[in-house]
């Protein structure tokens, strides 16, 4: 069958095309920024990639496979209905040519959702289960985003975005989990959901979906979702927590500050020791339910401790992308406040006193509408120094941010001015983190570049 795919360069669309070329089809698509590292990706999966949504893309595809970013009044959409063409959301290809007759291990959640489902990912190929994995970025074990697997059971991240022009239920919906974790949620994606309940009516639709013989890992002290469990639940739920004195069936006694050693207690007794080169609260958590979820499918927790042991990360979290003259830099795919929070809380807890530099792009669509402005000088207290960039399409003064800042914070026009300043504060032992969830101009590369040159 031969497959056209628009909108083919987003993370989750290109990663279903990967998909799809290894199960025989024939598959090509478009998309109106079709450039690395996406596109050479897929070009050297042999996909064929056409830049922009002229009509005529895709015309002998036996199927179209429309993604979230596509709308009414595009180009291709207009032919696509025009023509009475055959076309499917990519959730929904995604449920009936992959998921079908899997064990599907789904991750959702406001935050940890890529890392979380990286880990578990890892754990079931260390355990030797070969599971297939769908996940929004690259896990650094596997140097790819996605594969059908040779078993079973197959993990995705779950977003709770939706599913494409004409389906409005979030994408999750269609993946029909038996093990779900739901990690967090907070208000989000202010683009497409209104308020914190119509989010939380997504995670109840994804809820009545789960079998009563499957499993739910949920977090103890997370209100919102005790909240959509409350409007009625029909699988068995296992409780997670941080917290000394819960009683919940997971749960974890630090060893360190930084949370890069931490013991693992199932029913109060403890399975194992994790070890490993990752820090913060959020990474603990992430393990924890990756080991819950791992067991429900019967990896013993020990096997699962001993797989994070040499689990290598995610591209574009929290990645360490360069270090010269003694100045440590890391990319970091920064897209609500408590993200920002929580990544920045672990790094301080892992350098102690030495500086760390925040440089926030707030690219998101819910940053970008300014929804969460008054949380974001909070967020990022644990920096020394916050580096804000005012991106053309914000509609609101991150002045406002700089000056409820309690630390030193200021404002930039340009990602030149915010590399020539760093350039002239930086020295030996400080760590510069750069958040956005895009390109970011490049000033990773830039930053790096000048550094090694002076």
């Amino acid at each position: 069958m031969h497959i056209h795919i628009l909108g083919i360069c987003g993370t989750f669309m290109g990663s279903l095309a990967i998909l799809a070329k290894a199960q025989g089809h024939q598959v090509s698509g478009s998309d109106q920024h079709v450039y690395p590292p996406m596109s050479t990706q897929l070009e050297a999966a042999g996909i064929s990639l056409m830049q922009g949504y002229a009509p005529e893309h895709g015309q002998h595809a036996d199927v179209l496979v429309v993604g979230n970013a596509m709308s009414r009044g595009n180009p291709a959409v207009e032919a696509m209905l025009n023509q009475n063409r055959r076309y499917i959301s990519g959730p929904q290809w995604l449920a009936e040519q992959v998921l079908q007759d899997k064990w599907v291990l789904a991750v959702a959640g406001t935050h940890g959702k890529t890392t979380t489902s990286s880990m578990l990912a890892w754990i079931l190929d260390y355990a030797g289960m070969s599971p297939g994995f769908l996940i929004g970025g690259v896990p650094k074990n596997f140097d790819v985003s996605a594969r059908l697997g040779a078993t079973p059971f197959f993990v995705i991240e779950a977003d709770e975005y939706d599913t494409a022009f004409f389906d409005k239920r979030s994408k999750f919906v269609h993946y029909r989990p038996r093990t779900a974790i739901l990690n967090n949620l907070e208000f989000d994606h202010a683009d497409i959901f209104e308020d914190l309940a119509a989010i939380q009516k997504q995670f109840h639709h994804l809820v009545r979906i789960i079998p009563s013989e499957g499993l739910i890992l949920a977090p103890a002290e997370d209100q919102n979702i005790a909240e959509v469990l409350s409007q009625g639940c029909w699988t068995k739920v296992e409780h997670y927590s941080l917290a000394a004195n819960a009683v919940v069936e997971w749960k974890v006694q630090p060893e360190s500050e930084d949370g890069s050693r931490f013991q693992v207690l199932h029913d109060g007794v403890s399975v194992g020791v994790v070890r490993w080169a990752h820090s913060g609260r959020h990474n603990m958590s992430n393990a924890l339910t990756a080991i819950a979820a791992a067991r429900h499918v019967g990896v013993l927790p020990e096997q699962s401790i001993a797989a994070l042991s040499c689990f290598e990360g995610v591209k574009r979290r929290m990645e360490q992308i360069g270090q010269v003259r003694g100045v440590t830099i890391y990319d970091d795919f920064a897209h609500h406040p408590t993200a920002i929070a929580t990544t920045l809380d672990g790094l301080r807890k892992q350098v102690g006193s030495q500086r760390i530099f925040a440089v926030i792009e707030p690219r998101s669509n819910s940053m970008r509408m300014g929804v969460h402005k008054s949380q974001l000088a909070t967020a990022s207290s644990a920096a020394d120094q916050v580096l804000w960039y005012q991106p053309q399409g914000v509609n609101w003064d991150l002045q406002d941010v700089v000056q409820a800042s309690q630390n030193q914070a200021k404002l930039y026009q340009s990602t030149d001015a915010i590399i020539s300043s760093l350039c002239e504060q930086l020295a030996e032992g400080d760590h510069v983190v750069i958040m956005s969830n895009g390109g970011f101009e490049g000033i990773h590369g830039k930053l790096l570049k000048l550094l090694e040159s002076t």
